[in-house]
């Protein structure tokens, strides 16, 4: 039976998710170190290059590296076949336009991935990119790709 003169301390209820206070080797908190990896590319080998604790940030950074040599590869495609359809004479307007409205869709797709991403980083939560989330968890963890 506990002793009724030793109080209790108080559970805080608003204690902040541990995602959000653990410190990396950047000295800013996890979460928002996460977030700024997630910049493609260029934020992810920034991140993956300092951060030698957190793997939390570790895989945000790798995820945006693979995620922004994904959007270079489309961009490239698109110069290629944006080459190859405008010499095509007689075609050439339509298939432009077809090119056109894919890359738009595509895109979009990339933008709202990206927005996606930054908020779940932010937020303290591990959201894997549908093909390259477990790329870069294997890169990270070594783990293998399930």
């Amino acid at each position: 039976m506990p002793d009724p003169a030793v109080p209790t301390p108080p559970i805080n209820p608003v204690t902040p998710a541990p995602a959000a206070t653990k410190s990396t080797t950047t000295d800013l908190p996890s979460n928002v170190a996460a977030a700024l990896a997630c910049i493609p590319l260029i934020g992810g080998i920034i991140f993956y290059v300092l951060e030698k604790r957190d793997a939390f940030v570790r895989f945000y950074a790798m995820q945006s590296i693979i995620f922004g040599g994904a959007w270079i590869i489309f961009s490239i495609a698109y110069q290629v076949l944006h080459g190859v359809f405008n010499s095509i004479p007689g075609l050439r307007y339509v298939l432009l336009l077809l090119l056109g409205l894919c890359w738009a869709v595509i895109t979009i797709a990339f933008l709202v991935i990206f927005i996606i991403i930054v908020i779940k980083a932010f937020s303290g939560v591990i959201w894997e990119i549908p093909y390259i989330g477990p790329v870069a968890r294997k890169q990270v963890d070594g783990t293998p790709v399930a």
